[in-house]
């Protein structure tokens, strides 16, 4: 493969979104939350930064199918960009206190789960396609994550408390879609994995 079929715009967008990954990262170890009493503006510009990371997941899906660019490369790294976007996120929360571990253990066994059961149905020449479910779970992950966030430079207050609990309540439904597009993985690649 010659580097101008690798090098579409798409591409280029997912490979600045990874490369940006520990960019981000970076900026949020540095941030300091609000104090209670006024906004942050380090923790506001982190989860906006956050919020773009998550939106150029459409831009480049829209970019390849829009363009009639979808390439093998661009199949193999955008669903990596989309698990580090949303794993160093989690790592990162779960060590300042606002998510638990179980979050993260069930959303990285679901990516093992996924990961073991694609490699398996590969080798016998299948594919099993992305579904609405696993899209609908990145998603769903993404907006919980960016109000867990926003509500990290946010004082005190009715939208700060509005805020929060939604969004509690949101990785809570992302942790069950991640269980659910897990298990529904797994029962369709069952027939490839039970022939012993």
């Amino acid at each position: 493969m010659t580097c101008n079929s690798i090098w579409k715009p798409a591409n280029i967008v997912t490979c600045i979104r990874v490369a940006f990954v520990p960019v981000w990262l970076a900026a949020a170890e540095l941030c300091v939350p609000s104090d209670g009493k006024t906004l942050s503006i380090s923790a506001l510009l982190v989860a906006l930064f956050y919020i773009l990371l998550s939106l150029t997941d459409k831009l480049d899906g829209h970019l390849a199918r829009s363009r009639g660019e979808v390439t093998t490369f661009g199949k193999f790294l955008d669903p990596i960009a989309d698990k580090l976007v949303v794993v160093v996120s989690l790592c990162h929360l779960l060590e300042v206190g606002d998510v638990s571990s179980w979050v993260l253990l069930v959303v990285v066994a679901r990516e093992f789960l996924v990961s073991g059961l694609r490699m398996v149905v590969a080798s016998e020449g299948e594919v099993i396609a992305a579904s609405n479910l696993g899209k609908c779970k990145t998603a769903v992950t993404m907006v919980a994550i960016s109000g867990l966030l926003l509500a990290r430079s946010l004082p005190l207050g009715a939208f700060r408390g509005l805020l929060l609990p939604l969004s509690q309540w949101l990785l809570l439904a992302a942790v069950l879609l991640t269980a659910w597009s897990g298990l529904d993985y797994f029962m369709k690649s069952w027939k490839h994995i039970a022939r012993g």
